[in-house]
């Protein structure tokens, strides 16, 4: 793995910056690893970024010498059948498939096929809860973002941008491709549950077709 760069990100916390999201997904599965294992001293937060991972809650005597540590770790790609899959239902209806076809160089028929035998896997959340930005389409697959985005997307809306799969939460303005979507959204984000987040950085998940599905 390239070199990484660590910087202070506030009392207790470091702020590691990687070389891509490869990098960055393979940084903060090390970290876990080593937290699991006792190597690491207190954190109470590792979050991942696209190509960062921050580390928060470190006792502030032990941030320097954390910080000498991790510049020289060498990390080794995350294992990609490491934990069971999330099953997400979705029919394929969206209204850009057409476009995502189009870019993919495939029939209409073929996006849900190609998609949903695909593995991905979640590199980290944000934007909204429950939101989680999944990676696993080869490049050659990637589309860009709409010219004009919508000013409100569906909660359930299964969209595609860039390196990136995700499904909303909840509604939401987007520029994304939309090319299906999730019946019963709400379990993406329960706060009543712990995790409240289905889908957590580090997690697998496959796409199955529930065509039919209200």
């Amino acid at each position: 793995m390239s070199a990484v760069r660590v910087l202070p990100a506030g009392p207790g916390a470091l702020l590691v910056e990687l070389a891509s999201g490869e990098s960055a997904a393979a940084f903060h599965a090390e970290l876990l690893r080593r937290r699991a294992d006792g190597g690491l001293p207190a954190v109470r937060e590792i979050v991942p970024g696209a190509t960062t991972v921050l580390l928060d809650g470190i006792e502030p005597r032990a941030v320097a010498g954390l910080a000498r540590r991790l510049a020289s770790w060498e990390a080794p790609p995350p294992r990609r059948d490491a934990g069971e899959a999330v099953e997400i239902p979705v029919v394929y209806d969206g209204p850009d498939l057409a476009d995502v076809a189009g870019a993919w160089g495939v029939p209409v028929a073929d996006v849900p096929r190609i998609h949903a035998r695909t593995e991905f896997r979640v590199a980290f959340c944000g934007f909204a809860p429950g939101f989680g930005y999944l990676t696993g389409l080869p490049e050659h697959l990637r589309v860009p973002r709409r010219a004009t985005p919508r000013t409100r997307v569906p909660a359930g809306a299964l969209a595609l941008a860039g390196p990136y799969t995700g499904v909303y939460p909840r509604p939401s303005p987007g520029g994304w491709q939309l090319i299906g979507r999730m019946p019963g959204p709400e379990v993406l984000w329960d706060p009543g549950r712990e995790p409240a987040a289905l889908l957590g950085p580090g997690s697998r998940v496959r796409f199955v077709t529930a065509e039919g599905a209200g």
